[in-house]
């Protein structure tokens, strides 16, 4: 490892994070602490534990007399982690320094020690919470869907389903021949039949319903529709145990059945929103096949209510991805079931799905995709479909969809969080100015106090020009003269900053001193006093009353 003082001061000078740990450790260090933060220290991608030295900045040396026999320590943590930890003595001239440089983990496979997987938490260490251990174990995991079903044969898939297979490849690639293509090599071409054998895939695509029983259990959907929130047996349910291919249409179609249209007026026109959109529900239900765990051996459930629609897949969101980045990273579980749904032209193969699931959303003007109710051992998606701003969703309507096939997923997450009031995080701010270019939103206010709120344009299409004002604030000219006719009108007694506070409640703090400083500059207003106690005249003030406020 050979480690020089000119290294060991640049360590010194970092800040200190996962991969990198200070202690003093004076006269000594208990064995056991120092293999549990060498197995954080794996889990977390690997570092150095430094031994001998402050762990606040300025750092300095203060020397360690712990470990003497620094070889048997460093045998003693290979044995107790299965890895190899190298360890350093470093002389410095302020006392005697030990550097352990652990590796990382090896991919998919923690590091315990005394029955628990430790990583850093804040200063102290905690065992590694469950959904943390289960994407380190998924790094390992190969595509399930890809391997091959040793005992299953050609004849445990569905012609139909095949067929079914090979009219939808067709559509999406007219020009490759697909209808004329021999059974077997079109399982062969779509990666379903490797070798002459049936993948996992081609079952849960198109297996019968005793193939998959005998072979593949977990591989069903169920459906249930339920008239209310009462326990007990739902009003319809239906089990299919089957190739999904075929079965999809047959999900929508039970859903469609009982799918109310939601009405709303603009202008003379009453318009139809059904409360499921299909394209939504069958994202949803596509991404649940493709990217749930069958290892795991629950079902797939859906589960309709009159406004909402549950879908519960086994198995927890894949390794990495989370409800916060969803929309940005792709992980999919079952790579070679996607490949053939992106052939089939029902995906696609880039992402999972869920930017066409916001947009849709958005622009119905229905609540976000709901994962709330989501954990380690099943991923839960709800869809609402109530309407929630019928006003809203004419202003979309007004937009036209020339215009909002421009946009991007971001653009319509920006445009509903203006719409909710609600602030726009740093990843989607990049589009705020193409929105405020286009007119569907406008700025508001100046430095801190910025805002931004949907363009006159919509408050106008909706009638409520007066709450755009609200909203929007008066003009500047028009809040200072509101300012100096509040204090024209206490002209004996002055006005403090709280009360003049209060005349304009949409403005911060700051904003109101910003016009009184205007007001003062243009020699229009008078300050007698200084902090909290000052009062602002609009004359100004006699020698007696400017001496009495000094008082």
């Amino acid at each position: 490892m050979a480690v020089s003082l000119d290294e060991l001061q640049t360590w010194m000078n970092d800040k200190e994070d996962e991969h990198l740990e200070f202690k003093e450790a004076k006269t000594k260090f208990h064995f056991e602490t120092l293999v549990k933060y060498c197995a954080a220290l794996a889990n977390e991608g690997g570092g150095k534990m430094i031994l001998g030295v402050t762990d606040k900045l300025p750092r300095r040396v203060v020397g360690s007399q712990a470990f003497p026999d620094l070889e048997r320590t460093k045998a003693g943590l290979i044995e107790q982690l299965r890895i190899r930890a190298d360890s350093e003595e470093i002389q410095h001239p302020d006392g005697r320094v030990l550097v352990f440089q652990v590796p990382s983990r090896p991919i998919g496979v923690p590091i315990q020690y005394k029955g628990a997987y430790w990583m850093r938490g804040g200063e102290a260490l905690m065992p590694m919470t469950p959904d943390q251990l289960q994407r380190i174990f998924a790094e390992a995991n190969p595509d399930f869907s890809s391997e091959i079903c040793t005992p299953a044969q050609l004849d445990d898939l569905d012609l139909n389903a095949v067929e079914f297979l090979r009219r939808l490849w067709q559509r999406k690639s007219p020009d490759h021949d697909i209808l004329t293509r021999p059974l077997k090599q079109l399982l062969t071409d779509a990666e379903l039949v490797v070798d002459g054998q049936v993948t996992y895939a081609a079952l849960i695509l198109l297996g019968k319903r005793e193939a998959l029983g005998k072979h593949l259990g977990q591989a069903e959907l169920i459906f249930e529709y339920r008239s209310n929130e009462a326990p007990g047996p739902a009003a319809e349910r239906h089990e299919f145990r089957q190739g999904f291919l075929p079965v999809l249409d047959e999900i929508w179609r039970l859903i469609n059945q009982r799918n109310d249209l939601q009405h709303f007026q603009q202008g003379l026109f009453i318009w139809d929103v059904p409360t499921f959109n299909e394209r939504v529900v069958r994202e949803a239900v596509l991404n649940a096949v493709s990217h749930r765990d069958y290892r795991h051996g629950g079902s797939v459930f859906i589960r309709q209510y009159p406004r909402r629609i549950e879908i519960v897949s086994p198995g927890g969101f894949p390794s990495g991805i989370t409800p916060e980045n969803i929309l940005r990273q792709q992980n999919p579980r079952n790579r070679r079931i996607a490949e053939v749904l992106s052939k089939c032209g029902l995906v696609e193969r880039a992402g999972q799905g869920f930017d066409r699931i916001f947009r849709e959303c958005i622009q119905e003007s229905k609540p976000l995709p709901d994962f709330s109710h989501t954990d380690t051992h099943s991923v839960w998606l709800t869809l609402h479909g109530d309407i929630q701003d019928s006003e809203f969703l004419r202003f979309l309507e007004e937009i036209g969809q020339e215009r909002m096939t421009a946009f991007g997923t971001d653009d319509f997450l920006v445009v509903d969080l203006v719409h909710r009031e609600q602030l726009v995080p740093d990843y989607l701010k990049s589009r705020v100015e193409h929105l405020l270019e286009q007119g569907i939103i406008e700025r508001v206010g100046r430095g801190r106090g910025v805002r931004l709120l949907l363009s006159r344009q919509f408050y106008r299409h909706v009638g409520k020009a007066g709450v755009y004002t609200r909203k929007r604030g008066l003009d500047r000219e028009t809040n200072k003269e509101l300012l100096l006719k509040h204090i024209q009108d206490n002209r004996k007694e002055g006005s403090r900053l709280r009360e003049l506070v209060q005349v304009l409640p949409a403005l911060s703090r700051s904003q109101v001193q910003n016009l009184l400083r205007g007001l003062k500059t243009e020699g229009r207003i008078y300050k007698v006093g200084a902090t909290k106690a000052a009062r602002w005249y609009s004359e100004r003030p006699t020698a007696g009353i400017a001496s009495k406020e000094k008082k």
